[in-house]
């Protein structure tokens, strides 16, 4: 099987990635300037992700229907129009507005462009196409909260989202010229029966719980790392430098293991378990010992753990899962995906609102761990036909 350049998919999760840590970490290290108190900081943090979570299966769906190239061409049009809009966004309420519609359009290219990684490569190398995917996402965490907290504190919102805006049109004119036409497959009649088995498979459900489990842990550390760092006497550059090193950690990661897993020299019944200790273990050394130099430790050790963990997942859902419904499962998969991601920072802001953000973080390091224990469940299961 010949695969054709993929540029332009990565392209596309480096977008989404993006979009979303470059206003949240610089919104976790300024939130004075915004007005925020630290549990609105958690809401800003998970509306975007709350989007997803209510429109990536609807997507996922729609692009089995009418193929994944149509769909990732509309939600990258979609983001650059969203985000020229937010040029004229002005206080969090706007803010939180913009970040909604930015997180609807990227429902629509996000999981329809790993549907299409997962249909234009052969399943025996999904692990190292994932793992690449996934590289360029982490690069977007890299890359955002640097850049967003340097436009946010010397340009403004509207800089950002201008650059917001140009990436996604970009992308959008790149995919259309390399990324071939993705023709719908044939596939049976599809019940809300089935749809529920599915999604109480343990083929699908431990994986995504540990995909849930990953970026939870994500989204917590990027808006509350930051914040964090400033309780500790770190500036807005530094607090989100923390984020950056997490995310380049992430991005050398992943692609190797992604190798590791299609040579067989690790499974993904021992890898998740093992990575989301491992990023457990990064919350609760920032909860425990907050200080510049533990933060920017627990961001290295963060890293290692997410990078492990989400190659890991996609690749086993990828192998696992028929052609014909596979936009349909990414799609769900991302929603317990998202889910984590906006539940992470809500759960750290609800309990650093009563108590501290190390309390916050403690909490969900502890919530980690039951999540590792359930993915020990995780094997070689097929998603149900």
């Amino acid at each position: 099987m010949t695969t054709p350049p993929l540029g332009a998919l990565y392209a596309a999760g480096f977008v989404t990635a993006f979009g979303a840590h470059s206003i949240a970490a610089g919104a976790g290290a300024d939130t004075e300037s915004l007005g925020l108190t630290v549990l609105g900081l958690g809401l800003l943090l998970a509306v975007y992700d709350l989007a997803e979570v209510v429109l990536k299966p609807v997507f996922g769906v729609l692009s089995d229907r009418v193929g994944q190239k149509p769909v990732i061409l509309g939600g990258l049009i979609g983001f650059a129009v969203v985000s020229v809009a937010g040029v004229w966004a002005v206080g969090p309420i706007a803010l939180a507005l913009v970040r909604f519609g930015q997180g609807a359009c990227a429902s629509a290219f996000s999981p329809s462009s790993s549907a299409a990684v997962s249909r234009l490569v052969s399943k025996d190398r999904a692990g190292r196409y994932f793992g690449r995917y996934g590289s360029w996402k982490g690069l977007g965490y890299a890359a955002g909260p640097v850049l967003g907290a340097v436009l946010l504190t010397t340009s403004g919102s509207r800089a950002l989202f201008l650059v917001l805006a140009g990436l996604a049109a970009v992308t959008a004119v790149w995919v259309a010229v390399s990324i071939p036409t993705l023709e719908p497959l044939p596939k049976r009649r599809f019940t809300v029966v089935d749809l529920g088995r599915q999604l109480t498979d343990p083929g699908f459900l431990v994986p995504t719980l540990a995909l849930a489990t990953a970026t939870g842990a994500l989204g917590a550390a990027v808006g509350f790392l930051p914040a964090l760092g400033r309780t500790v006497g770190l500036g807005v550059i530094g607090a989100t430098a923390a984020v950056t090193v997490l995310a380049v950690v992430s991005s050398v990661t992943q692609p190797v293991v992604g190798r590791l897993l299609d040579s067989g020299r690790v499974h993904v019944a021992v890898g998740v378990p093992v990575g989301i200790v491992v990023l457990s273990a990064g919350l609760a050394v920032a909860a425990l010992i907050p200080s510049p130099a533990v933060i920017f430790a627990s961001a290295v050790v963060l890293g290692v753990g997410i990078g492990a963990v989400t190659p890991l997942g996609f690749a086993h859902l990828a192998a696992t899962t028929p052609d014909d419904r596979i936009g349909r499962v990414m799609g769900s998969a991302e929603l317990g995906r998202e889910t984590g991601d906006a539940a992470g920072p809500l759960v750290v802001g609800a309990v650093a609102a009563a108590s501290s953000i190390p309390a916050g973080l403690g909490v969900l390091a502890l919530l980690g761990l039951v999540a590792a224990a359930l993915s020990t469940r995780l094997g070689a299961a097929r998603v149900r036909e």
